[in-house]
């Protein structure tokens, strides 16, 4: 694993998008793997800043998202891929039709979950795959237990996971039970992978996972196993971690 150090939020976001662009640049076909939430807003608003004044190109490139809420619709304000649509792809020149986020209305959960693996091996695979890490270690959705072999499953959201997205919706029991998630095996399949943290919220896990233990209790360890792994944290999120100590690849 490799990490970049950085002072804050904005400098995170900025080190993200740059990342990503270098990856269009270089190939203008790429499968972009993405993620929603706070963690990431700022690196859409770079990469919609840099689509307007540089006009990279996202004509050709197809994306994956990682997961989206059982029981909502695009059209729902809370579903992610409403989140998508606002915050990104409104923002860029990518048609639609090649942005792919989970069917949270699905009939059959099960076929939809075969179907989005076969989507991603359709496609040649994730390029490049962006991720948040969740206070108690979780990556996508696969909350603490997720065996590292799963696929694009079903999950019952964990309180915390549940309690922490409580700010998106007007109460707490209006935030769904269950999620569409790409499996850990999934994620581990990404060429590359970028991992975010900012804010003392996240320094608990980002301190787990620097300990170097690979265990399912901790989903986000399991990105020991891969071979190019980029964190980018702030120094809020590394606020646990010693200096001499802020090494991550597993002993």
């Amino acid at each position: 694993m490799k990490l970049i150090e950085v002072a804050d939020y904005t400098d995170m976001s900025r080190q993200a998008a740059r990342m990503i662009i270098e990856q269009v640049k270089e190939k203008p076909t790429a499968v972009l793997g993405l993620a929603t939430g706070s963690t990431v807003l700022g690196v859409y608003r770079e990469l919609a800043a840099d689509h307007r004044q540089h006009g990279t190109s996202y004509r050709l490139v197809r994306t994956v998202n990682l997961d989206e809420y059982v029981g909502l619709g695009p059209d729902h304000p809370n579903s992610y891929r409403h989140y998508m649509n606002h915050h990104l792809f409104a923002q860029l020149d990518i048609p639609l039709h090649e942005t792919h986020v989970p069917d949270g209305l699905a009939a059959d959960l099960d076929e939809e979950c075969r179907c989005y693996e076969q989507l991603i091996d359709a496609l040649g695979g994730i390029d490049l795959q962006l991720l948040g890490i969740g206070r108690n270690g979780h990556i996508g959705f696969n909350e603490p237990g997720t065996p590292f072999s799963s696929t694009t499953h079903v999950v019952e959201l964990a309180a915390s996971t549940r309690e922490a997205n409580a700010r998106f919706f007007p109460s707490l029991d209006d935030v769904p039970h269950y999620a569409i998630t790409m499996g850990i095996a999934t994620i581990l399949r990404s060429r590359r992978i970028v991992l975010l943290a900012s804010g003392e919220e996240k320094a608990a896990a980002l301190a787990r996972l620097f300990e170097g233990i690979v265990s399912p209790e901790l989903p986000a360890s399991a990105l020991h196993l891969h071979p190019d792994v980029t964190i980018i944290a702030d120094q809020k999120a590394l606020s646990l971690i010693p200096k001499e100590q802020r090494q991550v690849d597993v002993p």
